[in-house]
């Protein structure tokens, strides 16, 4: 099974008896004293608790992204991985810390096992499949091996498999998996919603969420997550306000959404024109996460309000505590300097993505600066940019197109010559359409 990954191997025990502790501690302990703390007598007394469990609560608990494989070590290697629930709580772990290709192999391993895999086993190989660019395949694979258990139409096999199929492109089977039930259950609707939604197939992602409720079924949070994202895609104010009435009724005591859905609400607001709106509902998230405020620092930008935008990501890079900006902010950020025409925050833009970003800036970021370099002819920080995207995307045609309109917009036709001269002697080809660095700008 799964053909698309490298030959499975078991992971060698390791050669140190030692172990990283759930403990903030720099010091590592070993497998014996993780399992004592957490509560697990057996280790010493054989009429204790099980440790396979005690093993596989660790692996729950996810502490540490490092814990995974040295757990699974040692769980191979004292025979600890018996019960399909144990071998799920490894696989669930692999897809948390974002290895999906681990996962896979700890599930193929579950198989030969001889551990059968159940209605959680499945969906959470349907997921790490979904993530790792392989031939669909894989996610057939899965769906054979679930019809031979009799759990493909199990509410959460049936929903990962739609949202597998779908988020490989595969709407037909994707579809077809959900037409063919007619029994379905929330999590099917709410799977196939999403895969619509996500794509960008909005108007189909929201008549599937008419007949969800046509059907008797009563939305919960991920339906209205889903169906607030489409319906900022179709940009229909008098919809929007009808979706948001109908997350207020999924909302718990006290008329507060949850952090996501009130997410979605709000960018469903900005992109229908109404930052007024956006704003209501910024205002009334007791815990802003960073998706919230780089929601609304982008509505902000994308709605001519740059200087509300700029004040917004000021006042959320002085805050002391809560969360600092991202790729995704400093693209919000940088969009609303293009659009209010400051070529001096350039500068201030260079310094943020320079220094005060909390990861490294990437080609995202360098894109969109020298897009709005382009826009406002600023002939030094658009090289700056140029030479920090090109380390990033030496095959980047857009990146000697755009240096070259800066400098033929300043009148240096010589060095425009030369851009483009470079570009050619490097074989870079320029792909026709639009080039990534000028779609950045956003213009």
């Amino acid at each position: 099974m799964f053909s698309f990954l490298l030959v499975p191997k078991t992971p060698k025990p390791n050669s140190s008896p030692h172990f990283p502790s759930l403990s903030p501690t720099p010091y590592l302990h070993s497998p014996h004293t993780l399992l004592s703390r957490a509560h697990c007598p057996s280790i010493s007394d054989p009429h204790g608790d099980d440790p396979a469990d005690a093993a596989a609560a660790l692996l729950e608990r996810g502490a540490d992204p490092r814990e995974p494989p040295r757990l699974h070590a040692y769980m191979l290697r004292r025979r600890l991985l018996r019960a399909p629930f144990h071998w799920n709580a490894l696989v669930r772990s692999y897809v948390r810390r974002g290895s999906p290709r681990a996962a896979l192999r700890a599930f193929a391993l579950m198989s030969r096992a001889g551990a059968a895999p159940d209605s959680y086993s499945l969906p959470l190989a349907l997921k790490a499949a979904a993530l790792v660019p392989a031939p669909l395949g894989a996610t057939r694979q899965l769906h054979a091996a679930s019809i031979k258990r009799g759990l493909d139409r199990s509410e959460y096999c049936e929903s990962g498999l739609v949202s597998a199929y779908a988020k490989r492109g595969d709407f037909d089977s994707a579809l077809q998996m959900f037409d063919e039930n007619p029994e379905r259950k929330l999590g099917s609707w709410n799977a196939i919603v999403s895969a619509l939604s996500q794509s960008g197939r909005v108007e189909e992602a929201i008549d599937m969420f008419i007949g969800l409720r046509r059907s008797g079924f009563a939305p919960d949070n991920v339906t209205m997550v889903s169906v607030a994202s489409a319906c900022g895609g179709v940009g229909d104010l008098t919809l929007a306000e009808q979706v948001h009435a109908c997350a207020l009724k999924c909302a718990r005591a006290g008329g507060r959404l949850e952090p996501t859905l009130s997410n979605a609400v709000l960018g469903m607001y900005a992109k229908c024109g109404r930052t007024d709106l956006a704003r209501r509902v910024f205002a009334r998230i007791p815990r802003r996460d960073v998706s919230s405020w780089t929601a609304m620092i982008a509505g902000l930008a994308a709605h001519g309000e740059a200087r509300a935008a700029l004040e917004l990501f000021r006042a959320m890079a002085r805050r002391r505590e809560g969360p600092l900006p991202n790729r995704a902010t400093m693209v919000a950020a940088l969009t609303a300097c293009a659009h209010g025409g400051w070529v001096g925050r350039l500068e201030e833009a260079r310094g943020v993505a320079e220094r005060r970003m909390p990861m490294p800036a990437n080609a995202v970021v360098w894109g969109t600066l020298l897009g709005a370099c382009e826009k406002h002819g600023d002939i030094a920080i658009g090289q700056w940019a140029a030479e920090k995207l090109l380390e990033a995307e030496p095959w980047n045609d857009g990146v000697y197109v755009v240096l070259s309109n800066i400098y033929a917009g300043a009148g240096m036709w010589g060095e425009a010559e030369r851009a483009r001269r470079l570009m050619r002697e490097r074989k870079v080809a320029k792909t026709p359409g639009y080039s990534s660095a000028v779609l950045f700008s956003l213009a």
